[in-house]
């Protein structure tokens, strides 16, 4: 039997990949526990860096940087699963990578990571392989239309694919990806989307959050609301999905899975992000152990917090300028502001979010 690791006591030093605003609420979520955090960047002056007590700025490829980076903490986490594979191989040569480089190769190919689920026996959207322009135009007879082309890698907030109305459209969709490796999905019938936050730790314990309702705009979250509105069995069955996905990769941390809801309460799994996921920010306010809590206690080996909430929430994604109105929404009574520290309010940017709170039903 192998023995675990000990957790790391405070004072410890957790290295997290990434800069963005993800990153700096893990940052502020160590603080809370007495851990130090260490973010390596590519981008200088990121919303991480403003709260953390070091910072490297240099390459994903950067081998010498990547190795004063891994002298320096005692566990590398990231904040976003783009994170090349050679990096996170790089750094687990000297220092534990929690979670480990086979969640996050999975998780960062579309392809890879539908295959994974089905193997699970978790429904997915129909899909299909594709290659190449002839593999497109079969994919297409076999699933039909409309369906959305989307390329393998680097995808995220509506990036990356470009849906599919009949077949003759084929070849712009094709050019309209670049010619990429790409994943052909078929369209799910739904109601909405539910998402589940759920963690595990280094012995193995699972702990899986309420699931939220999510709503998008232009591809983009912009609320999630906890409770979701549907039944307990729903609910029940979201979250028994997500523990088996973290289970079979011997997942260690945060993640998000995302769901549809059919009309007769049947799930989906859309995709999963190995980290701490946007429609989990509601759990700041609304748990006594955060997501990003959760993340940092599962990564230093420490014991899972409850997930449990204590309240209704409704989590608001502050997107370009709609950051501006940060003096009213800081005097709204009840409203939880966070401001990301992002320079340009860039349309399409996520800048802060705020969270209302409501009595538990």
């Amino acid at each position: 039997m192998a023995i675990m690791p000990a957790p790391l006591a405070p004072g410890s030093t957790i290295g997290v990949l990434g800069g963005g605003q993800l990153g700096r609420m893990l940052a502020m979520a160590a603080a809370r526990l007495g851990l130090k955090t260490h973010i390596y960047s590519p981008e200088t002056d990121c919303p991480a860096a403003q709260v953390a007590d070091a910072a490297t700025f240099a390459d994903y490829d950067d081998e010498d940087a990547l190795a004063a980076f891994a002298a320096a903490v005692d566990v590398v986490t990231y904040e976003f699963e783009n994170v090349p594979d050679a990096t996170a191989a790089l750094l687990a040569e000297d220092v534990p990578v929690r979670p480990g480089a086979n969640a996050l190769a999975v998780a960062q190919d579309r392809l890879e990571e539908k295959t994974f689920l089905r193997s699970l026996g978790i429904a997915t959207a129909p899909f299909a392989d594709v290659q190449n322009i002839d593999g497109l135009k079969a994919a297409l007879a076999e699933i039909g239309c409309p369906s959305i082309l989307k390329t393998r890698r680097f995808g995220y907030d509506g990036k990356g694919q470009v849906r599919i109305n009949t077949p003759d459209a084929a070849q712009a969709a094709w050019d309209a990806i670049n010619a990429q490796p790409a994943i052909l999905e078929g369209f799910v019938d739904f109601e909405a989307e539910i998402s589940v936050i759920v963690a595990r730790g280094l012995d193995g314990t699972v702990a899986a959050y309420d699931p939220a309702r999510n709503a998008h705009e232009n591809h983009i979250l912009a609320t999630s609301t906890v409770p979701s509105g549907y039944p307990d069995a729903v609910e029940a069955e979201a979250r028994t999905i997500a523990e088996r996905v973290v289970a079979a990769l011997e997942y260690v941390g945060v993640m998000g899975v995302e769901m549809f809801v059919s009309p007769n309460g049947a799930l989906v799994v859309n995709e999963f992000a190995p980290r701490v996921h946007n429609s989990g920010h509601w759990t700041i306010e609304a748990c006594v152990v955060s997501q990003f809590e959760q993340h940092m206690r599962a990564v230093a080996g420490w014991p899972l917090g409850a997930p449990t909430r204590h309240a209704n929430a409704e989590m608001t994604n502050l997107i370009g300028d709609e950051a501006n109105d940060w003096q009213a929404l800081a005097a709204e009574p009840g409203a939880g502001l966070h401001l990301y520290g992002k320079g340009d309010a860039r349309p399409g940017r996520k800048m802060g979010h705020v969270t209302r709170l409501s009595p538990r039903d």
